[in-house]
């Protein structure tokens, strides 16, 4: 039972087409979203209209993602806002509480990553600090402007540092003060056109054959399939196909999965590797739950103890999340990988800037050089856009052609 009356002649249905049309008219949600959006609405009149933690705890019990629960809520604080609701449902007090908490609190109802919270938690506490200190009104267009200028003229900061601040303090003036900002013309850093640092076939093959232990076989994945380093260490053991050499990346960037290669050259290691990982999950594993997403774990909570669901590179010791407080194994940190992969670099002579990320272009680039078709090296970096790709074409002028158009780079 609705706990808001509509108002005399006007059911929900009407109300629905009515937030469509305006949302369509505002241009505020590409097309293909619209029906996603106006159904998050229904379920959240259905519901009777709950405060936006209530309704994101329904939509996790019901085993929704975490991009979903986003949408969710920005579907219903649009309805909220132009249709002029009053569902006479206060959200819980935070009177008292400071700018920067009650960000982290919307951000965690929203369910966004660790890394994203602490990220947009440093932006707006500089940002909060800024104008504090030259007395302006932090709610104000004009502090939004002239902070993201002062980054840009006065600090300096690359084109990717501004844009993440950019959207920090975009966050916090949408959804803790509840307004939008308007006329943000602030200088903005400019984006400066590079290409990436590739290696050769033959630098490849000197830092892949100096790695060691169980970072060495995880840097020897990334470069076989393209992976990005969070994409490695966040391998389960479902996701590593060996008899069809494929591995399945699941929410990569942008929240999408996808299927890479997996060289046939590792398979006699990793299935040596999993042996061992078996052993030692049969013996101590079975205690400890592997952390998942925080949906899955709620539909799903023997999940955790079940083998395919267990890390492909754990860590050596259980932790406590600090968010839950719950004991859970977690991955390897991508740090260990980033530490074997400067000491190969090293230890291969290699003279150039190489990092864990420089093996991504140098897979990509190398395909190109093989003869592989632009769209399926899209398909497997999982590029949103052809033009992401397309610019490894300028990174394989004049390096040495290997045209056999095989996938597998190892081989």
């Amino acid at each position: 039972m609705n706990s808001r009356p509509f108002k005399k002649g006007v059911d929900m249905e009407s109300e629905l087409v009515v937030f469509e049309k305006r949302l369509r008219g505002l241009g505020l949600v590409r097309d293909k979203e619209l029906p996603y959006m106006v159904s998050w609405v229904r379920q959240y009149i259905e519901l009777g209209f709950p405060v936006d933690e209530e309704y994101a705890e329904i939509l996790l019990g019901e085993g929704r993602l975490d991009w979903q629960v986003r949408q969710a809520l920005d579907a219903v604080k649009l309805y909220r806002k132009l249709i002029g609701v009053d569902t006479g449902k206060a959200e819980e007090s935070a009177e008292g509480a400071s700018p920067i908490a009650l960000l982290v609190r919307k951000l965690r109802v929203r369910q966004y990553s660790r890394s994203t919270v602490k990220a947009y938690s440093h932006w707006c506490g500089r940002y909060l600090s800024f104008c504090e200190e030259r007395e302006l009104d932090s709610s104000a267009d004009a502090a939004f402007v002239s902070y993201l200028s002062y980054l840009a003229l006065k600090r300096h900061v690359a084109a990717s540092t501004q844009n993440q601040a950019f959207n920090a303090i975009l966050f916090l003036f949408r959804n803790v003060w509840d307004r939008e900002p308007e006329n943000i013309d602030a200088v903005r850093a400019r984006k400066p056109v590079r290409l990436p640092e590739v290696l050769s076939f033959d630098e490849v093959n000197a830092v892949l054959e100096v790695v060691r232990g169980v970072a060495g076989l995880a840097i020897r994945m990334i470069y076989s399939g393209g992976l990005r380093r969070n994409e490695a260490v966040g391998l389960r053991v479902k996701d590593v196909d060996l008899e069809a050499s494929r591995i399945v990346v699941r929410g990569g960037k942008g929240d999408k999965d996808r299927v890479t290669v997996l060289s046939r050259a590792l398979i006699p290691e990793l299935q040596e590797y999993l042996k061992r990982l078996r052993i030692g999950f049969d013996s101590t594993g079975r205690k400890v739950p592997v952390s998942l997403p925080r949906a899955l774990e709620r539909k799903y909570p023997a999940a955790g103890l079940e083998w395919p669901w267990q890390y492909l590179f754990p860590a050596s010791r259980p932790s406590v999340d600090p968010e839950s407080g719950l004991v859970r194994l977690h991955h390897l940190h991508g740090s260990v990988l980033q530490k074997e992969m400067r000491r190969a670099v090293q230890a291969a002579g290699i003279a150039k800037r190489a990092t864990l990320h420089t093996l991504r272009p140098s897979f990509a680039t190398h395909l190109l050089l093989r003869g592989v078709d632009l769209c399926e090296i899209q398909e497997l970096l999982g590029h949103k856009n052809l033009e992401t790709t397309r610019v490894y074409l300028h990174v394989m002028k004049g390096m040495r052609s290997d045209d056999d158009g095989r996938l597998d780079l190892m081989e």
